[in-house]
């Protein structure tokens, strides 16, 4: 039986005309009170209405007349930026990374501390340190705060269901930093930010679905189709780090062998650099010799400048990411795919080999309309825009896509 069609209520209809205005306003950067109401279908009276509420509230403000069209010219109106902070904060690198994020994802305010291989109890202390430090550095209100973590995650209950790294197993980290602030906390995977980074502040089309594959420590994929942000029935949707891609490969954290991340992550790729090092025909071992340690901007200048090892590593790498993305694309038929993190800076020549074996591993009529490029977004910022990405989805109703069934803030709007 079809559950039966509810009419909105007056206040859903508010809150519904307040986001659509607001939206149509933060979209255009410049717009009158009569372009929003042709542009919504809105009547004036209820566009002027809302209009005065967000002045009331500080978002909006008129900054001047527009040209006249005949008669009188019109008002314009504008958003103000830094009416309204959000809280950004990355858990997926070796050092926790925070900022305060005005309404157009610029950065007031960044403090990163490090991590030092600690977990457990300690990891959630230190997310206390950093929030609390974050909390002092601004003046303006603060409508919530948007975490990145790395492992499995269930974005709807803001609970860590698993996260090796810091040691972490069904911690109900919403919870607890609800309880502490009294702000809206929204929380996802740090693959599934680092997608909503790119497709709420890059320029990139917001008709089309996209892919942003995340690569550090970890590898995980955030999935964005139909303007929504997939994270499967299990809250898995991505996870291609631990497909396996090597039978009878290296162990991988996840107890597994022969996973993508054994292969293909900075830290696999850095341990697997290590014998060349040795190799005095190596450029690579020349540009250590003086005790420098191994890092990816040197494995970057090795592939550039041609040495033949890095170039075999890099070329396997590569490989094994394209034999991944060749899944992607077979089920998803995805025409965008971005690569995120330091290792993009291997170049279009590491990524043609990605997309080549890609396109040999799958349909090749679907994957030939299949782009692959690196991340707009430089990779020590992702995390923390994708996560104040979450805020505005959920206070404002912007563009980001939704997590469906995630919980609702209070809303700026629901006030």
């Amino acid at each position: 039986m079809r559950p039966s069609v509810q009419k909105a209520t007056r206040k859903q209809t508010r809150v519904h005309n307040s986001r659509l205005i607001f939206k149509t306003i933060y979209d255009r950067e410049e717009v009158s009170r009569a372009d929003i109401a042709r542009e919504t279908g809105l009547t004036r009276t209820t566009v002027s209405d809302v209009v005065g509420e967000l002045i009331g509230k500080g978002l909006v403000e008129e900054i001047g007349y527009g040209p006249s069209a005949g008669g009188k010219p019109p008002i314009l109106l504008s958003v103000v930026d830094d009416s309204y902070h959000l809280m950004g904060i990355d858990l997926a690198s070796g050092e926790f990374r925070g900022a305060i994020v005005n309404l157009r994802g610029e950065i007031r305010h960044r403090i990163d501390l490090p991590l030092d291989d600690r977990d457990g109890e300690i990891a959630l202390s230190l997310v206390y340190k950093l929030i609390d430090r974050l909390m002092q550095a601004t003046d303006s209100p603060l409508l919530g705060i948007g975490i990145g973590s790395p492992g499995l995650m269930d974005p709807i209950h803001g609970v860590v269901r698993r996260s090796v790294n810091l040691d972490w197993r069904d911690l109900p980290l919403r919870s607890l930093l609800r309880e502490r602030y009294g702000l809206p906390v929204y929380v996802a995977n740090d693959s599934q930010t680092a997608a909503l980074a790119e497709y709420t502040f890059s320029d990139i089309d917001r008709n089309d679905n996209l892919v942003v594959v995340k690569i550090e420590n970890g590898i995980g994929a955030g999935i964005v189709l139909n303007s929504r942000l997939l994270y499967g029935d299990t809250f898995g949707a991505g996870e291609i780090g631990h497909m396996v891609v090597v039978d009878g490969g290296q162990r991988c954290r996840c107890g597994n062998f022969g996973c993508l991340e054994t292969v293909a992550s900075a830290r696999s790729i850095l341990r697997q650099a290590q014998p060349i090092t040795r190799n005095p025909q190596s450029l690579l071992a020349q540009y250590v010799a003086d005790g420098e340690e191994i890092t990816l901007p040197l494995l970057r200048k090795a592939f550039l400048n041609g040495d033949e090892m890095v170039t075999d590593l890099l070329s396997n790498t590569a490989r094994y990411l394209g034999v991944a993305l060749a899944s992607c694309v077979s089920v998803l038929s995805i025409r965008r795919i971005l690569i995120a993190g330091e290792i993009a800076i291997f170049g279009e020549e590491w990524l043609h080999i990605i997309r080549q074996v890609m396109i040999q591993r799958s349909l090749s009529l679907v994957a030939n309309e299949t782009e692959v490029g690196a991340s707009s977004i430089s990779p020590d910022i992702i995390v923390i825009l994708g996560a104040s990405a979450l805020v505005l989805t959920y206070e404002l109703g912007l563009f980001a896509p939704l997590l469906i069934g995630a919980p609702s803030g209070r809303g700026i709007f629901r006030d």
